[in-house]
């Protein structure tokens, strides 16, 4: 789990469920609602099905945590980017794994952190 501090001006993760979740994405990301609703009542609203909510939750958790901080979403989609264009396979795959490791560490943020 993240315990480290914020950084100043990066908002705080809500309390973990849908609503709260929801609400801050439309307060401090609001490029990323469209997306989040759009999901939600494909996965959820429209299969009257709450089995998906966690798996659902952890992805948006994570896209929230990246897409509240800048710098983080940069050097994400920048790794991401770069190994689009890699020459070798090795290449694309190291510089995936980074991305995958800071969008997992991103991933366990914390109410409140």
């Amino acid at each position: 789990m993240t315990t480290a501090p914020r950084p100043a001006g990066i908002p705080p993760m809500p309390e973990r469920n849908p609503k709260a979740l929801r609400d801050a994405i439309a307060e401090y990301a609001p490029a990323l609602l469209p997306d989040f609703d759009a999901h939600w009542k494909w996965a959820i609203a429209d299969t009257y099905d709450l089995a998906p909510v966690p798996a659902f939750m952890a992805q948006w958790w994570t896209e929230f945590a990246l897409a509240r901080d800048p710098a983080l979403a940069r050097t994400v989609h920048d790794l991401e980017s770069r190994a689009a264009d890699a020459t070798t396979g090795g290449e694309a795959r190291r510089l995936l794994t980074r991305a995958a490791h800071l969008r997992r560490e991103a991933g366990k943020a914390e109410p409140g952190r």
